[in-house]
C-alpha cells in the first residue's frame, strides 16, 4: 500500500462540511447491528476521495461517530459497505471525530471504535 500524502487541503481539516464535497452513498454497514452510513466524498477542491463511516446509535447520548481516510478511485466501485471498517483500519491515517469523542475531529490510525 502506498503511503498517503497529506497535502494541507481543507479536506484534511477536522470539521467537515457538505459544501466542500461530492458525496455518493456506498449503502449501511449492518454488522452487529451497527447501522452505520458509508459514503464516498470527494473533495471539490484538491479530488480526492475520501471512504467515510458514520455509526450512531439513537438510543445511546453521545454515541455518534465517524471516520474518513482517503480511498482509492480503482476502489471504489468495489467497495462494500461491510468492508469499509477493514478498509480504514487498514490505512496509515484517518480522520476521525463526532459526539463520542467530543471532537470535531482528529488523525488516527489502527482499530476503529465503531461498537457499543
Amino acid at each position: 500500500m502506498n503511503k498517503i500524502q497529506k497535502l494541507g487541503c481543507i479536506c484534511e481539516k477536522p470539521e467537515l462540511h457538505h459544501t466542500d464535497y461530492r458525496t455518493s452513498e456506498v449503502g449501511i454497514d449492518e454488522t452487529n447491528g451497527r447501522y452505520a452510513d458509508v459514503s464516498i466524498l470527494q473533495c471539490k477542491l484538491c479530488q480526492r476521495i475520501w471512504l467515510k463511516y458514520l455509526v450512531e446509535f439513537e438510543s445511546f447520548t453521545k454515541s455518534g461517530r465517524w471516520y474518513k481516510g482517503i480511498i482509492a478511485k480503482k476502489e471504489v466501485a468495489g467497495m462494500k459497505p461491510e468492508n469499509a471498517v477493514e478498509y480504514l483500519e487498514n490505512l496509515d491515517w484517518y480522520i476521525f471525530g463526532g459526539s463520542y469523542f467530543e471532537s470535531a475531529g482528529s488523525f488516527g490510525q489502527g482499530k476503529l471504535n465503531v461498537d457499543l
